[in-house]
């Protein structure tokens, strides 16, 4: 089922039991995330999507743990179970025309269905019911402070649109935002990111132009997720997004910058980044159970605030896992395993559990057929990229009797030393 926004998942959360709400007052500072710490990590029977609709001082309820369990993580994509989503890639992935005349009508829907993932532009959304553009705020945003040493108030379920200053192409990326005022927020997109790219770039080309940078909370679940995959950069994480839903994400541009965003987010921040401009951000309890350190990152400076004229505020905690993101990253676990087989066609299945801080633990099985295969398929996976430091890979499969093969360093190539002499006499007979 492909949801339309993020209030017909909240329905279908609310129908089949998964979602609980909250009508006691609450804070934003620590109190939802403490909840939402303990529901998250309580028993899997109350482990529920969280809508606070009494946060004090504001107007907007907030939504947690939308995403916090594998079987709601499935349903946002529109599976009833994450591994149906390998399925689904190995499917996509199967680019050989089949023989029989039902194969070939069989694959040109997979085609037709591919095609239609693209991104429908709309003129009017409810994403811009309301908007503010004179005096832009984040004053009515419930932004929550999720643990004790946290810098501030941060965004941590944004999707972040940016633009190649060159080429023109399209990032969506799911990066934290600390709110430093009620105009300026900090844009942790890290080194490795797209849209750091896109600064970087817009920094090189032209440092004197701001960059334009939107913000959209809520949407569609599947568009949110997807802001969190780590797609190559020739793939738009909207066309992505449309594959995954069946349908295209309807977009509509904005009303001070030249982007586009999708029309049926809750809330929308227009700004830009000045490719000049850093400021300290940090530090924040990131998923490792530890806080990450503060460190300079440019500013997001807000030109304008639209949303919904009921909106509804989507957010995250970060923390050890398992927490929300976690589930998130289990999708795309499932959802890149068909690309890593392609790769390494001799890998059957991989695991990033909880308990290694997802991905600081990998667990690979392989069918193996020659000794240090192991060792071949740690060095591809260490190379994909995400990782960055030291890292340990342990071989745990079956050995046979060529594992442990033992012998005297070989003979080196020596040639003879009569043939050495022969072609030493003859050496001008040769020619050479």
């Amino acid at each position: 089922m492909a949801f339309a926004d993020l209030r017909q998942f909240i329905a279908q959360l609310e129908s089949r039991g998964e979602l609980r709400r909250v009508t006691a007052p609450v804070s934003r500072d620590l109190e939802i995330s403490e909840i939402a710490d303990r529901v998250s990590k309580g028993p899997a029977a109350e482990n529920k999507a969280l809508l606070f609709e009494r946060v004090e001082g504001f107007e907007m309820p907030v939504l947690i743990n939308a995403f916090g369990s594998a079987r709601r993580m499935a349903w946002a994509l529109g599976v009833e179970d994450l591994g149906e989503l390998s399925g689904r890639v190995e499917k996509l992935l199967d680019l050989k025309m089949p023989g029989t005349f039902f194969e070939k009508l069989r694959k040109l829907g997979d085609l037709f269905d591919l095609a239609k993932a693209g991104p429908k532009r709309v003129g009017a959304a409810p994403c811009q019911e309301v908007a503010e553009t004179r005096s832009p705020s984040l004053k009515a945003l419930p932004i929550i402070k999720c643990w004790p040493k946290d810098a501030g108030y941060y965004i941590t379920l944004p999707l972040v649109f940016t633009r190649d200053p060159e080429r023109g192409t399209r990032n969506v990326g799911m990066y934290r935002l600390q709110v430093f005022d009620d105009q300026t927020l900090g844009m942790h997109w890290q080194t490795h990111k797209g849209s750091a790219e896109h600064h970087r770039e817009a920094e090189r080309a032209h440092p004197q132009k701001p960059m334009e940078v939107a913000v959209a909370l809520g949407g569609d679940p599947a568009t949110i997720y997807t802001g969190s995959a780590p797609l190559p950069p020739v793939v738009d994480e909207i066309v992505f997004a449309g594959w995954l839903r069946g349908a295209g994400v309807e977009m509509v541009k904005c009303k001070t910058i030249d982007l586009e965003v999708p029309a049926q987010a809750e809330i929308v921040l227009e700004g830009f980044v000045d490719p000049r401009e850093r400021r300290v951000e940090g530090p924040f309890g990131d998923h490792t159970g530890y806080y990450s350190l503060a460190r300079d990152y440019p500013v997001f400076h807000l030109t304008a605030v639209t949303h919904r004229r009921a909106p509804i505020y989507p957010t995250i905690i970060v923390g050890r896992p398992p927490q929300e993101d976690y589930w998130l990253g289990k999708a795309t676990e499932r959802l890149f395993l068909p690309i890593i087989r392609m790769l390494l066609p001799e890998v059957v299945d991989i695991n990033m559990p909880a308990e290694g801080i997802f991905h600081n633990l990998v667990i690979v099985s392989i069918k193996k057929r020659y000794p240090g295969q192991a060792r071949k398929v740690m060095y591809a996976l260490w190379g994909l990229g995400h990782r960055y430091g030291g890292k340990l890979g342990v071989d745990a499969t079956e050995k046979g009797p060529l594992d442990n093969v033992s012998q005297e360093w070989p003979d080196e190539i020596v040639m003879s030393e009569e043939i050495k002499a022969l072609v030493s006499r003859r050496w001008r007979e040769y020619g050479l």
